[in-house]
């Protein structure tokens, strides 16, 4: 497994996300303060937290599955990227897709955080792609 060091600045240390088991890929991100969320609406939620990530390395925040399931709450912009050189707090999109008010607390699990891996490409402009037996097809060309 890969490993990186990633420096954090929290705002109160009971905010700081940690691996919950050994193999886990992400860790949970949980609000700074209390608020709620009405039904088909969003809101930025505050985390506390501030990291430093190596170059190379990118966070991605995406839903955790139990609070869709359970709450019908996900983040909107799926997954979010902070980016090595990003300094400021970070900050959760959620939507609320149920038809109930979602209430959260500080210290409630809102998302979780993946640290992965960034790949740069180099753009070459051609004339002509490769032909493949798929080609231009999408949107379901594929029978899915």
């Amino acid at each position: 497994m890969q490993t990186t060091t990633v420096k954090i600045k929290a705002e109160d240390k009971t905010l700081i996300p940690e691996y919950k088991s050994s193999l886990a890929a992400g860790v949970d991100l949980m609000a700074s303060g209390s608020g709620e969320i009405l039904p088909g609406e969003t809101a930025l939620v505050k985390t506390g937290i501030s990291i430093e990530l190596a170059e190379g390395f990118e966070a991605q925040v995406r839903p955790r599955s139990g609070l869709a399931l359970k709450q019908g709450v996900t983040v909107l912009n799926s997954p979010g990227t902070i980016d090595a050189d990003y300094r400021g707090e970070i900050g959760v999109i959620l939507i609320n897709h149920s038809k109930n008010i979602f209430h959260y607390e500080k210290g409630d699990r809102i998302a979780q955080m993946v640290i992965a891996p960034v790949v740069q490409a180099e753009f070459v402009t051609v004339d002509d792609l490769s032909d493949t037996v798929r080609g231009a097809g999408g949107f379901g060309h594929t029978g899915v």
